[in-house]
C-alpha cells in the first residue's frame, strides 16, 4: 500500500514538473526577447505564430534535401559538347513533384479556366485557348497517330500519363494557377475564407490570387469581404476586439502566419539535375561512393535484381524502330509515354527522372554555366519586376478589362496576366541605384552581352555586323492584326512574317533548357547531366514538366535532425 502511494506521489510530481516546464516553454516563446513584452496577448499587441514547426510538403510534392554535386558531368560525350563542362554547385533544399504533371492534373486547370473565364465570351476566349495543349504535336507526315491527337489529352485511359504538347510558357502559367488554388484551399480549410467559395463564389471578376491576398487582402475576390473574411476563424478574430474596437489578431493571415505556401514553379536546371541524380543513395558521410550514370544505381538500363532481372528501368527508345522491345518479357511496357509510377522511383522518391517525357526547366539556355560568378542555386533567367502602384499609393490589381496578351512566334495569343492578380512592371534605375547584386530588370544576358558573346569578340572594338554575333538568332514576332485592340486582335492574323536574315544560331533569350530523356530518345539522353534547348513558346510530343517549390527554414527535416542527434 505504501509503495503504491509513493508511486502515485512520484507520478504526480513528474507530471507537475512537466506541466510547469511546458508552461515555462510557452511563456518563453510568447515573450519578446527584444522588449520583454507579451507576444500573442489577448489584449492585443504583436501577434506571431510561435507554434510553427516547419514547412509541410504541399500537394503532390516530396522533399529533396539540398547539397553539393558536380553539375554537367556526363559519362558519354562523344561529340565533346561545349555545354557539358562540369561545375561544382550547391543547391538549397526544395520540394519537387513526385511525378510529371499528368493529363488529369492539367485538365483540372483547363476546367477551372473554362468555368471562371468562359471562352464563349470574346473578352476571355484567348485565356482558355492560350492554355490548351497542342494535340497536333502527335502528327507525323509518314505515320498514323490520329488516335493520340484525338484521345491522349482527354480520354480517361491516359488520365495518369504525363501531359505533353505544352510549351514552357504554358507550364509557367499552370504553375501560377496551381499556387493560387493550393493556397486558396489552405486558407479555406483553416477557416479564413468562406467555405466552398472556390466552387460557388468564383467568377471572372471575383478570384483569389496569393500575392493579392497578402498585399491587399480587401481586394481579393473582387473586394467581396463576405468571401475573403467568410471563414469561422476570420469571424472569431473580427469579434475579438480590444477596448478601441479593433480586432486583437489579424483577420487576414500574411506570410508571418506560416499558412501560405511559397509558389509552385518550374525547377531550375541545377535543381532538376541534382534531384534526378539522387546522389543521396550513394552518400557516405561527406563524400559520394563512386559515380552514377543514371538516376538509379549501376551503369545499365536493365534491372539487376533477381526477381525483376532484365526489366527496363525507364521508358526510352532502345534502337531504330524499337520503342519498347519485343512484346512480352523484356518489353519496357510502353511505346509512347507510360503511366506515371510505372517504374521505380529514385532515392529521393521521384518517378521518371529518366525517360517517359523530357521536362522543361526554368533556365534560359546558354552553352556555358558560369560557375566562376555563382555556384549557389545557379539559375539563368531572372527578370526582376515589382508591383504596379496606383496614384493613390495602392497596388494595381488587374481587372477584367486589363488582361494583356503576348503574341507567340507562331501568332497565338497567351494571357500574360489574369483578373485578380497584381500588375507587374520592370524594376527601374531608382530601384537598382547603388546596388551591387543587380543593376537592371532583365538579367538573362548577365555576363553574356553582345561583345563577349561574339565569335569575333574584340575587347576594344564594337561588332557592328549583327551576323557576326554568336546569339544572332531568328525572330518571328512580325505579325499584323486587324487592330491593336487585344479583343479585336482575337479576330485573327492578317499577315505572317518570316525571318529572312542571315543567322548564326538558334540560341536566344526565348529558348529554354529541357532535361532528361524521353520515350523518343536513346539511352544517351537518360543521363541527368545531358542538356538540350527548345523555343519557350513551342511544344512537342516528348516534353512535359513537373513543379518544384522552395523550402523555407532549415535545410533538413526535423525528423532527420532528431535521428542524427540520437
Amino acid at each position: 500500500m505504501k509503495l503504491n502511494v509513493a508511486l502515485k506521489a512520484f507520478i504526480a510530481v513528474v507530471c507537475g514538473v512537466s506541466l510547469l516546464s511546458c508552461n515555462n516553454s510557452n511563456n518563453y516563446k510568447n515573450t519578446s526577447r527584444a522588449t520583454g513584452w507579451d507576444i500573442n496577448s489577448d489584449e492585443g499587441g504583436f501577434q506571431y505564430n510561435t507554434d510553427y514547426k516547419e514547412q509541410e510538403a504541399a500537394p503532390g510534392l516530396v522533399f529533396v534535401e539540398g547539397g553539393t554535386y558536380t553539375m554537367g558531368r556526363v559519362q558519354d560525350d562523344p561529340m565533346h559538347d561545349w555545354n557539358n563542362t562540369p561545375t561544382q554547385q550547391h543547391v538549397q533544399s526544395f520540394y519537387m513533384d513526385e511525378t510529371e504533371v499528368t493529363n488529369k492534373m492539367y485538365l483540372e486547370y483547363l476546367d477551372w479556366l473554362k468555368r471562371v473565364f468562359p471562352p464563349s465570351e470574346d473578352n476571355y476566349k484567348n485565356i482558355y485557348n492560350g492554355a490548351l495543349p497542342d494535340t497536333l504535336v502527335w502528327r507525323n507526315r509518314l505515320g498514323y497517330n490520329e488516335t493520340m491527337v484525338t484521345n491522349y489529352l482527354r480520354h480517361p485511359a491516359y488520365a495518369e500519363y504525363p501531359v505533353v504538347g505544352v510549351s514552357w510558357i504554358q507550364a509557367v502559367e499552370f504553375s501560377k494557377w496551381r499556387t493560387d488554388r493550393v493556397n486558396e484551399s489552405q486558407l479555406e480549410r483553416e477557416g479564413y475564407i468562406k467555405e466552398g467559395a472556390h466552387l460557388t463564389d468564383v467568377n471572372a471578376s471575383s478570384t483569389f490570387n496569393t500575392e493579392t491576398f497578402i498585399h491587399t487582402p480587401s481586394k481579393s475576390y473582387g473586394g467581396n469581404t463576405e468571401i475573403s473574411q467568410g471563414g469561422d476563424e476570420a469571424q472569431d478574430r473580427l469579434n475579438n476586439t480590444n477596448d478601441a474596437g479593433n480586432p486583437v489578431k489579424k483577420v487576414y493571415p500574411g506570410r508571418e502566419s506560416g499558412l501560405i505556401y511559397p509558389e509552385y514553379r518550374l525547377p531550375t536546371e541545377a535543381e532538376w539535375e541534382y534531384a534526378a541524380l539522387g546522389l543521396v543513395g550513394i552518400r557516405n558521410y561527406n563524400t559520394y561512393r563512386g559515380r552514377k550514370k543514371y538516376p538509379w544505381d549501376g551503369q545499365y538500363t536493365r534491372n539487376g535484381d533477381v526477381k525483376r532481372m532484365g526489366d527496363q528501368l525507364a521508358n526510352f527508345k532502345q534502337g531504330d524502330g524499337d520503342y519498347g522491345g519485343i512484346a512480352g518479357w523484356s518489353d519496357d511496357g510502353a511505346d509512347i509515354t507510360a503511366e506515371v509510377k510505372t517504374y521505380e522511383p529514385n532515392d529521393f522518391g521521384l518517378y521518371d527522372m529518366a525517360g517517359n517525357v523530357a521536362e522543361w526547366v526554368a533556365d534560359v539556355y546558354r552553352p556555358v554555366v558560369d560557375d566562376e560568378f555563382n555556384d549557389f542555386n545557379y539559375y539563368r533567367g531572372n527578370v526582376y519586376t515589382k508591383h504596379a502602384i496606383n496614384e493613390d499609393g495602392t497596388v494595381k490589381v488587374v481587372g477584367t478589362e486589363d488582361v494583356v496578351y503576348d503574341t507567340l512566334s507562331n501568332g497565338k495569343l497567351v494571357a500574360r496576366n489574369l483578373p485578380g492578380e497584381i500588375a507587374q512592371v520592370p524594376v527601374t534605375d531608382e530601384d537598382t541605384y547603388m546596388r551591387t547584386n543587380f543593376t537592371e530588370s532583365d538579367q538573362r544576358n548577365f555576363r553574356d552581352g553582345d561583345k563577349s558573346s561574339s565569335r569575333y569578340y574584340q575587347p576594344f572594338q564594337e561588332v557592328d555586323d549583327p551576323s557576326k554575333r554568336m546569339y544572332n538568332s531568328p525572330t518571328y514576332d512580325n505579325f499584323s492584326y486587324a487592330s491593336e485592340d487585344s479583343t479585336a486582335a482575337s479576330s485573327g492574323i492578317t499577315q505572317r512574317g518570316y525571318d529572312k536574315e542571315k543567322r548564326t544560331t538558334l540560341i536566344s533569350d526565348e529558348v529554354r533548357v529541357y532535361k532528361g530523356g524521353s520515350w523518343r530518345d536513346r539511352a544517351y539522353w537518360l543521363d541527368p547531366a545531358q542538356r538540350r534547348y527548345f523555343p519557350q513558346d513551342m511544344a512537342t510530343d516528348y516534353i512535359g514538366f513537373r513543379n518544384a517549390m522552395s523550402r523555407v527554414g532549415s535545410k533538413s527535416l526535423q525528423k532527420n535532425k532528431t535521428a542524427r542527434s540520437n
